[in-house]
């Protein structure tokens, strides 16, 4: 059976942006995909990130949401880790 594919934005912060020396990325992903679908792509592609799963905020379209929110294609989703500074 073939899935149909959305597209969605991947907006990265802080140690995000880091490892993937980007602010963005851009995913296809099956639809009816939750965020935390999300998540596990980034933490295949990086897995040193995965750590920080537990502890990261997550955003669709500039509202804060729960990791079983299903995404829509054109969502812009922002990994929001905490940061520190002063």
């Amino acid at each position: 059976m073939f899935l149909d594919l959305i597209t969605v934005k991947v907006k990265l912060f802080a140690i995000y942006q880091e490892v993937y020396q980007q602010d963005e990325i851009t995913l296809k992903m099956p639809q009816k995909s939750q965020v935390k679908d999300i998540l596990n792509v980034i933490f295949e592609q990086k897995p040193e990130l995965a750590k920080w799963g537990n502890i990261t905020k997550l955003a669709v379209n500039l509202e804060f949401v729960n990791p079983n929110f299903v995404i829509k294609h054109g969502d812009e989703i922002a990994l929001i880790p905490p940061v520190s500074g002063g």
